[in-house]
């Protein structure tokens, strides 16, 4: 069993936010499912740019910290939803604040990269 050689410091809220926000697509899954997508599928077309392994992955993480819950239903073909629970609710100020600062910064991103690649 993998047991780590520098613990965790879960007393610092910076790490336990980045714990379960930690992914590249997970802030863009957790928005996805509050604006309304509920199965995978649907998740994959809304973020194009991420291959569905990755979605499911990160899904299967985002589970297993309690911020989403899977809903199975039964009949073929078979579905499946997410859902948000409190805890993951309560992670949407954040992600907005995060959609916020993105899109008041984007221009000054966009040109310190070009002056990295020009």
């Amino acid at each position: 069993m993998y047991s780590r050689k520098i613990p965790e410091d879960l007393d610092c809220g910076i790490v336990v936010t980045m714990k379960i926000l930690g992914g590249k697509w997970k802030a863009c899954i957790l928005d996805g499912i509050n604006k309304g997508i509920k199965r995978p599928s649907e998740l994959h077309r809304a973020i194009h740019d991420a291959s569905p392994r990755v979605i499911n992955m990160q899904l299967h993480e985002l589970e297993q910290a309690g911020i989403i819950v899977k809903k199975i239903y039964q009949g073929l073909p078979l579905k499946v939803e997410y859902s948000l629970t409190d805890l993951g609710i309560s992670l949407l100020p954040v992600i907005a604040i995060i959609d916020k600062w993105g899109i008041e910064n984007n221009h000054l991103v966009e040109n310190l990269r070009e002056q990295i690649v020009g």
